[in-house]
């Protein structure tokens, strides 16, 4: 364990909409929060040390389940902690090994191991929200709205709801079949969203349903607030059909959705460095999003 006082302090000042105190951070790296298949499950810890029961997110990072990291979440765990949040930026398991559902339990072991060492982190069990990009971003929409229909798997942390509060998406993927579309127009014959459920629409139609979020937008998940960040120049996940529409379907089903279109950003950014660029599109949504975190979680 050490205490890291100096990140992201060019642009705490930008978090002043979300909290009037500025938090030293203790990071906690490589905490074990499950093993599922023989595969112990990771993930990292950015504390606000001295913050009684702090609100949480759990970070969940893209790579279209092929690739990527935890340490996506580097430079957002130091900010939101700065700012009195706790992060626990986690992996999961890619490629084959965490074809649907698999990365789902994955990402459900980390809420329900927050969930049930809340006091062991200081953090608020009733005060938990989802974060991701791309991939990860899909994983927290699908965990928000349906986490309950994957069940335990007797891990640590459970038996235990999902039930967070808040969810922060950048660029996600929500109706897995218009993603699918959108794969075979940037890459023919690659498409990681088949790779992910293991066969083309054509051949189960009803899995592509089965595992998109848009899916399980109803009125009776009012509890859930979400806010939605897409790039207008995204290629890879294309906004319209995604976050548009996503949000769309929230809204009119009386869900709290807002969206962010950030002018000029295309996908795979949320894991750069944005402490000393006001400019970066990470610092674009800041004020936003930290006023969002402070009215939903």
């Amino acid at each position: 364990m050490r205490t890291i006082v100096g990140l992201a302090a060019a642009l705490i000042a930008l978090a002043s909409v979300a909290s009037a105190e500025e938090y030293e951070i203790t990071d906690r790296p490589g905490v074990v929060f499950a093993e599922h298949d023989g595969t112990k499950l990771v993930g990292d810890f950015y504390l606000p040390k001295g913050r009684a029961r702090a609100p949480a997110l759990v970070a969940i990072h893209g790579g279209g389940w092929r690739g990527g990291s935890r340490k996506y979440y580097f430079y957002w765990g130091f900010f939101l902690a700065r700012a009195g949040y706790a992060v626990f930026s986690i992996d999961y398991r890619l490629g084959k090994p965490g074809m649907y559902p698999a990365a789902i339990y994955d990402a459900k072991a980390a809420v329900q191991f927050v969930r049930a060492n809340a006091s062991d982190f200081d953090i608020d069990p009733d005060r938990i929200a989802l974060m991701g990009d791309s991939a990860g971003g899909y994983l927290a929409a699908m965990l928000a709205l349906a986490g309950h229909k994957f069940a335990d798997r007797g891990d640590a942390g459970a038996p235990g709801p999902v039930n967070v509060k808040t969810v922060v998406a950048f660029y996600g993927i929500y109706d897995l079949q218009a993603q699918w579309k959108q794969d075979m127009k940037v890459s023919p014959g690659d498409s990681i969203t088949e790779d992910f459920l293991g066969v083309p629409p054509s051949q189960n139609e009803p899995l592509y349903r089965e595992a998109s979020p848009i899916s399980y937008v109803t009125p009776d998940r009012k509890d859930v607030h979400f806010l939605l960040i897409h790039g207008d120049q995204d290629n890879l996940v294309d906004p319209s059909s995604q976050s548009r529409a996503f949000a769309g379907a929230l809204t009119q089903a009386g869900v709290d959705a807002r969206l962010i279109m950030v002018p000029g950003a295309g996908h795979l950014w949320v894991s750069q460095p944005f402490e000393a660029d006001p400019h970066s599109y990470s610092a674009q949504v800041i004020p936003q999003l930290m006023r969002f975190l402070k009215s939903t979680l």
